[in-house]
């Protein structure tokens, strides 16, 4: 696996990348993944047409802080000429890259046309991603995934209309929309993906260990790899697979303390940017994942569910000292 790569003019120093996750990639997590050794931080996807409107949550959404570069930032929508525009007007903000979301799954996103709704109409993506190329000097890449149910989605041509409208780079999922998070990734349409473009391809699907990522490089040559529900709960998954790349070898797993000292750091910086209502509460499903396999997380996780400040939190922790 090589380690420095690019995306356009942006330099990246590992393949590791942090995938875009509404609900769980927010500020203070990306700091965490940063800090842990992500190449390439990727925010929650954001709407186009909410920017427009000066949405008052998505100004918040698109918060970053300069210990995150190289950072991308997620665009999601439908109409050529209002995504162009949007584009255009946030590009003085400090992201590095402007990704597409071509592969949401949720059904709100989809039913309105976006997201993964889109690989049904490779005219309308052609249109999208040349627009919003010619609107932005920021190097502009696309996320999608495989398919999408009762439509004959051919993903490799898709990735050469990406390429020719202007794309820096294409991430692939190897789910179709109606597998969701279900079954096994398609890393042979990943290759095939790859060995169609010129652009850097980034692998998506099922990676959860550096043995895993080496594997998917190591099948489809893709130039890096994004990790998703594997990084909740677990960011320390970036400080491994940078460390296996180096040395060949498998470092340990964080201790108990470590851990522990994690979550309330998470805490911190939650309650710091959020206040501690909304904070703490945010907090429950990712003591959730961190705490999952441990033992008594079980218990642990129905006790969190119920926390309401940081101190409540602290002493849970302390209670499961032995988790």
């Amino acid at each position: 696996m090589q380690m420095r790569w690019k995306i356009g003019n942006v330099q990246i120093e590992n393949p590791f990348v942090l995938a875009p996750m509404a609900g769980v990639t927010d500020l203070p997590f990306r700091r965490l993944c940063k800090e842990q050794g992500a190449g390439l931080i990727c925010m929650e996807m954001v709407s186009a047409k909410a920017i427009s409107f000066h949405n008052k949550n998505t100004e918040a959404l698109m918060e970053i802080d300069p210990c995150e570069h190289p950072v991308s930032m997620q665009l999601f929508g439908s109409e050529p000429e209002l995504m162009a525009r949007v584009a255009a007007e946030i590009e003085e903000r400090p992201f590095d890259i402007l990704d597409i979301n071509m592969g949401c799954p949720v059904p709100k996103v989809v039913n309105n046309g976006e997201g993964s709704a889109l690989l049904k109409n490779p005219t309308l993506i052609r249109d999208i991603v040349t627009a919003v190329s010619r609107a932005v000097k920021k190097p502009v890449t696309v996320k999608v995934r495989i398919g999408f149910e009762g439509y004959p989605v051919d993903v490799v041509e898709i990735a050469k209309i990406v390429e020719d409208s202007g794309a820096s780079a294409i991430a692939v999922h190897g789910r179709t929309r109606q597998q969701y998070y279900a079954g096994s990734a398609d890393w042979d349409t990943i290759r095939r993906v790859k060995e169609a473009v010129s652009i850097p391809v980034i692998g998506n699907g099922d990676v959860d260990s550096p043995l895993k990522a080496e594997k998917l490089m190591e099948e489809t040559g893709c130039d890096a790899v994004m990790i998703g529900r594997a990084v909740r709960g677990n960011p320390w998954i970036f400080r491994e697979m940078n460390h296996y790349l180096k040395t060949g070898e498998l470092p340990d797993r964080p201790s108990a303390e470590e851990i522990r000292e994690m979550i309330l750091r998470h805490a911190r910086a939650q309650i710091d940017l959020k206040g501690e209502f909304t904070g703490i509460r945010e907090m429950r499903k990712h003591v959730a994942w961190y705490t999952a396999g441990m033992r008594h997380s079980a218990g642990l996780r129905r006790e969190s569910n119920n926390i309401g400040s940081y101190e409540e939190l602290e002493r849970l922790l302390m209670k499961l000292g032995s988790f």
